[in-house]
């Protein structure tokens, strides 16, 4: 069962960039490492045609050990919720998490296994690609740089950690570390990230940082600045509240 892999899209309103995610599945699919695949999309309260896509994506899909799954949730919680209701769901060996836009590819996957030879650990283990590593090739303007140095910097302070990038939504995790950690996760906003580190903490989970090939899209939800400063709030909270 070590070979395979439960992969987790949490998803709003994604009608417009599923055409990445789709064609990255297919082109995954091809090549793959994994003996069994499953993907899990959880649509958290969508209001747009994002689960009728995806279901018309699943019908014409179908293929030997690879699975699809839709979730709908009834209402916009947050993508900490998303994540952890796919985790819960999630029934293999390895559980990969990341944004539907494909910021970061499907194959990093393959990419990191024949560098590094992930999958070889039995005990509980996380992943986070990180966009701050030297080998890391990543494509976006200077001010989400700047932006994301003084926050990685205010993780570190605030956490006492080394980790240089807990925002990258590209982590794969050891199942029986997945829902140990998610069971406990309380953040359902975009801070979840963070709160991860802090559980990790406190259960002795080892994180390792790994080079991505990171490219930004121009339609991305998250508004570098607003939700910058409301992340900023919501770590204060996580380290002296939750």
């Amino acid at each position: 069962m070590a070979n395979t892999l439960s992969v987790i899209f949490p998803l709003y309103n994604e009608e417009k960039r599923l055409h990445f995610t789709f064609k990255d599945i297919l082109k995954f699919n091809k090549k793959n490492i994994f003996s069994k695949v499953e993907y899990l999309f959880i649509d958290d309260g969508s209001e747009d045609e994002s689960s009728l896509r995806i279901a018309n994506f699943i019908k014409k899909n179908k293929r030997k050990n690879i699975k699809y799954r839709l979730i709908k949730l009834k209402s916009n919680y947050g993508k900490g919720y998303a994540l952890k209701i796919g985790v819960g769901k999630s029934t293999l060996k390895w559980i990969l998490t990341l944004d539907t836009d494909i910021s970061v590819s499907l194959d990093q996957i393959n990419i990191w296994q024949k560098k590094y030879n992930l999958l070889s650990t039995s005990s509980d283990k996380v992943f986070f690609g990180s966009r701050s590593l030297p080998d890391s090739k990543i494509t976006y303007k200077f001010y989400r740089k700047f932006l994301g140095i003084i926050f990685s910097n205010f993780v570190k302070f605030l956490f006492n950690t080394n980790l240089n990038d807990s925002q990258c939504g590209f982590k794969l995790y050891e199942k029986k570390a997945a829902k140990k950690i998610f069971k406990q996760l309380k953040n359902n906003g975009f801070s979840h990230d963070v709160e991860i580190i802090k559980i990790c903490q406190i259960y002795n989970i080892k994180i390792d940082e790994i080079p991505v090939n990171w490219t930004h899209r121009k339609d991305s939800k998250l508004n570098i600045f607003i939700d910058t400063f409301k992340i900023f709030f919501e770590l204060i909270k996580i380290k002296f509240f939750n």
